[in-house]
């Protein structure tokens, strides 16, 4: 699962978040890694983010993804900050 997830990362999150998901403050992108959320941790409130997005920086993925990436990606960005 965690590979899935990392592939799915690395297919629509790194633009932003950066490979090691450290973020670009300069375009909003925030750390993935230091356990500081700015809209909650849990895996329910990353997978809204990922679903509807943020703030207009943080583009909806909803459409692009399936419930089953959204899954695997979520899973995958909560053990970063663990």
């Amino acid at each position: 699962l965690v590979a899935a997830g990392e592939k799915h990362y690395r297919t629509y999150c790194v633009a932003c978040h950066g490979p090691e998901a450290k973020g670009n403050i300069a375009m909003g992108a925030p750390n993935l890694t230091n356990g500081i959320w700015l809209y909650g941790g849990n895996e329910e409130q990353i997978a809204h983010s990922l679903r509807i997005g943020r703030n207009g920086q943080m583009p909806a993925f909803e459409n692009t993804l399936s419930e089953d990436k959204i899954h695997l990606v979520t899973a995958y960005i909560y053990g970063l900050s663990k």
